[in-house]
């Protein structure tokens, strides 16, 4: 009995030891693999314009991505591209990391100061160069953006294989058409410029299979990726495929108007706004839709049909790449951060580039007749009415640092997060690079990196929210600043002050103190910045300004003697 007992309690020792090493390479194994990274960002995506934020164009891949995962309603970037990426993949201030304005507009008084160089500098380490650091793939589609020579390239900040383009926009067809001036828009594969793009290229089919393509050149390998996926849709000039044209025709012949108060009104039934809450501000010269002739009607709505399709594409190619990576059985192993980079682009771009020749260069490029819109030889924009409709009851659009113009839509997607709802805290651009880090748990590198100096990370990872949504990463009184072309912001807590041109919006501006007016605002009360309290509150103003002067000084803000009418 003894003896028997004694053999049960070897046998069970046996099968536990056995269990524990299985068990224990098992574990192993899976945390060798380190969760995928891919952002992906979209190029003046409107905040209403996806499903989930009220917009009717059919965005349904995205939408159920969103709805798996975390929307962040309340998510701001800068007033424009550049900038937005360079805070992106540095976690700082954009005004440190190189793009304290965006390429070749410097002002005088700008050029050769630091944080001014118009590519991502290098007093900041990049995301995709730390993460190589750590054992990941990297890779790059889309709009770079960031620096157009090699040594500022994509390869040099850390991408193994990349496919750029390097300017701020182009045609989304394969004849290079450049948004401004008769030089090709340049591209870059890896370290090569390109002199030519396959035939069938189409922009956002283009990016989404070369992002599968690298993906899938390494996955016998252990390493996990890192993929940025950034799209040049729907940046101007507004140009898809007929068919995806053709799958809009006639859903935008109510009208801006009309669209305008049915966004809102999804707004409210998704609890993203409150019932109460005020019409935006309408941009100056922006014409009722009853005031338009057929003629214009017809061309009004055919634009936005254009601008519908290119998003519609980009809900289909990113449905297309997550269906990939559910067959790479990738999905669960991926953490997703969707974005848009501005606000909705509103700019009547004859008047804003006209100091740029941006009419000779649509006249001897292009034909904008009715039936040929959307095609690769023309060359559009759809304006402020249906930016406004974009914008929702923000204030402006794209280039502004008022509401429309610096808040996004954007959400984020983990099989780790149990949490499926909407967080409506403050976050902003600059905390995507820190809460990578931290779910990745690597270490930022601080004041150093490759034997040189850099600027610590400023964002804040949003990480703690994810996983808990009660959790509090800011304090309630945070400072955050905005400048761009002299327009400027500052926020702290719910209180926000702006400075923007009194005068025609688009017009070549010299930003000095009689053509720019401080303007403050109750975002508690008036999120929609349409009451200027400023007077009533002389002491608050007070505070702001010393509050602005203290973030620009930190971080190396230099007002322009004057800029473009953008």
């Amino acid at each position: 009995m003894i003896e028997f007992e004694w053999r049960k309690l070897i046998r069970g020792i046996t099968i536990f030891i056995i269990t524990f090493f299985i068990m224990g390479c098992s574990d192993n194994s899976v945390s060798q693999k380190q969760p995928n990274i891919l952002v992906i960002i979209v190029d003046d995506l409107a905040y209403t314009d996806l499903g989930v934020f009220g917009g009717e164009i059919g965005t349904p891949n995205l939408d159920k991505l969103a709805n798996k995962g975390i929307k962040l309603s309340n998510y701001y970037v800068a007033p424009t591209c550049s900038p937005t990426r360079a805070m992106l993949l540095s976690g700082v201030d954009n005004h440190l990391a190189g793009m304290g304005t965006m390429h070749n507009e410097q002002s005088d008084n700008q050029k050769g100061r630091p944080g001014y160089e118009g590519y991502l500098n290098f007093q900041v380490a990049a995301l995709p160069n730390i993460l190589k650091d750590n054992n990941y793939h990297t890779y790059m589609t889309g709009k770079w953006h960031l620096g157009y020579e090699e040594n500022n390239s994509p390869s040099a900040r850390g991408f193994d294989r990349s496919y750029a383009l390097l300017s701020g926009g182009a045609g989304h067809f394969n004849n290079m058409l450049p948004i401004l001036g008769s030089n090709k828009a340049p591209y870059r594969e890896d370290g090569i410029i390109l002199d030519s793009l396959p035939d069938d290229f189409y922009s956002t089919d283009f990016y989404t299979d070369k992002m599968i393509e690298y993906i899938d050149s390494n996955q016998k390998s252990s390493k996990p990726f890192f993929a940025y996926l950034a799209y040049t849709a729907p940046h101007w000039p507004l140009q898809a495929p007929r068919r995806s044209i053709q799958n809009q025709k006639g859903k935008y012949d109510e009208g801006y108007d009309v669209i305008y108060k049915k966004r809102m009104n999804n707004l409210v039934k998704l609890g993203l706004i409150d019932k109460n809450m005020p019409d935006s501000e309408k941009m100056p010269g922006n014409i009722p839709w009853i005031d338009l002739n057929e003629e214009e009607k017809r061309n009004s709505s055919k634009l936005m049909e254009i601008y519908a399709a290119m998003v519609s594409d980009i809900d289909s190619n990113v449905g297309r790449l997550i269906s990939h990576l559910e067959e790479l059985d990738e999905l669960d192993n991926t953490f997703i951060f969707f974005m848009s980079d501005n606000g909705a682009e509103g700019h009547p771009l004859d008047q804003s580039f006209a100091e740029y020749g941006i009419n000779s260069h649509i006249d001897s490029c292009c034909d904008n007749d009715y039936d040929n819109m959307g095609e690769q030889d023309s060359y559009l924009w759809y304006g402020p009415e249906w930016a406004r409709v974009g914008v929702g009851p923000w204030r402006s659009f794209k280039g502004f640092t008022s509401e429309g113009g610096i808040k996004a839509p954007a959400f984020v997607y983990y099989s780790e997060f149990n949490n499926s709802n909407t967080i409506k805290e403050y976050m902003h651009v600059k905390d995507v690079m820190p809460s990578i880090l931290d779910l990745l748990d690597i270490d930022h590198p601080k004041n150093t990196y490759k034997d040189r100096k850099i600027h610590k990370i400023q964002g804040v990872s949003m990480i703690p929210l994810f996983n808990d949504s009660s959790s509090i990463i800011r304090e309630d009184e945070y400072i955050e600043g905005w400048e761009l072309f002299g327009k400027t912001a500052l926020r702290k807590g719910n209180w926000k002050m702006i400075q923007e041109p009194a005068g025609d919006y688009f017009e070549w501006q010299t930003p000095l103190e009689d053509n720019y007016k401080w303007q403050l605002f109750d975002l508690k009360n008036d999120p929609s910045e349409l009451y200027d309290v400023s007077q009533e509150n002389p002491d608050k103003m007070q505070e702001m300004l010393q509050a602005w002067e203290a973030y620009a000084n930190e971080n190396g803000v230099i007002i322009p003697e004057n800029v473009m009418g953008f």
